[in-house]
């Protein structure tokens, strides 16, 4: 293998940990042609795990998890996206069920998630998202070794995710086609030490009207101690009924369809000082 080649292959090796991916667009950045990637291939330095994702192979043959995928796109190739939703929640203690018949899908957030992904075998699946909800897109997030049981985190990386208070925001924004309001309710329970300052950026930030009404329906269910910091009036959460589910109930403070049992007699919580 002639000097150049030796080069490229060295620099490949140095920024890609065993058992770590990479797509055909990062090996031509980094001056790899597919005449080298095939030649990488053939010598065993990078083995092909789907059309245009490669990984560098691990002493002995292991499955590839979400967490090496997610880590290898935001750390090596360096797409700008995060975990999120229900997701986030559940990596940073916040429990929620597990459906019957397999793992959860991991809900990740990005604007330039490579199309590629959708199309390798993982753990478990990936479902994405835009960073659309929110007009500052990179607000709340937060980096940390959360869940990170299934890898050995190379060089002090960490796993970038949404904070607890931008997760149930991207949660709720899923209900009620993909996230149950018995699910969220049950992890609504757990939310007693939010920051009020942290969700007061976000709601404020918040592009749908849906998200901010639904979250002040369960606030006001919960009654946790941030809620009497947070004032409805403060965000604008539109005019006029919004239809969410079938069979349901309007919410007589915050005008959305829920389920009955979410429509109590009394509005909950103040409106906060």
């Amino acid at each position: 293998m002639s000097a150049p080649r030796e080069d490229k292959l060295k620099n490949v090796l140095e920024a890609v940990p065993a058992g770590f991916v990479v797509d055909a667009r990062w090996l031509e950045a980094h001056g790899v042609s597919r005449f080298l990637t095939r030649k990488y291939i053939d010598s065993g330095w990078l083995e092909r795990m789907e059309r245009g994702v490669f990984r560098r192979p691990t002493p002995q043959p292991v499955p590839l998890d979400w967490q090496t995928c997610v880590l290898s796109l935001q750390h090596i190739m360096g797409y700008q996206l995060h975990v999120g939703g229900i997701s986030a929640l559940g990596l940073q203690g916040y429990s929620h069920y597990l459906p019957l018949g397999g793992r959860p899908p991991v809900w990740l957030y990005g604007n330039d998630t490579p199309t590629w992904l959708s199309r390798l075998t993982l753990d478990a699946p990936l479902t994405s998202r835009t960073l659309s909800l929110f007009s500052d897109p990179a607000l709340s997030l937060t980096d940390n070794k959360a869940g990170s049981t299934a890898t050995t985190l190379p060089w002090g990386w960490t796993l970038r995710m949404s904070s607890p208070e931008r997760a149930i925001l991207e949660a709720l924004d899923e209900v009620p086609a993909h996230e149950s309001f018995h699910n969220l309710d049950m992890v609504f329970e757990g939310l007693a030490t939010l920051s009020p300052r942290r969700l007061a950026r976000l709601l404020q930030s918040c592009r749908k009207i849906k998200v901010r009404r639904l979250f002040f329906v369960f606030a006001d269910r919960h009654k946790h101690s941030w809620r009497e910091r947070l004032n409805p009036d403060d965000f604008m959460l539109g005019t006029g009924d919004r239809a969410l589910v079938k069979g349901g109930k309007i919410h007589p403070r915050y005008r959305i369809m829920v389920p009955p049992e979410f429509v109590e007699t009394s509005t909950g919580a103040d409106d906060g000082p």
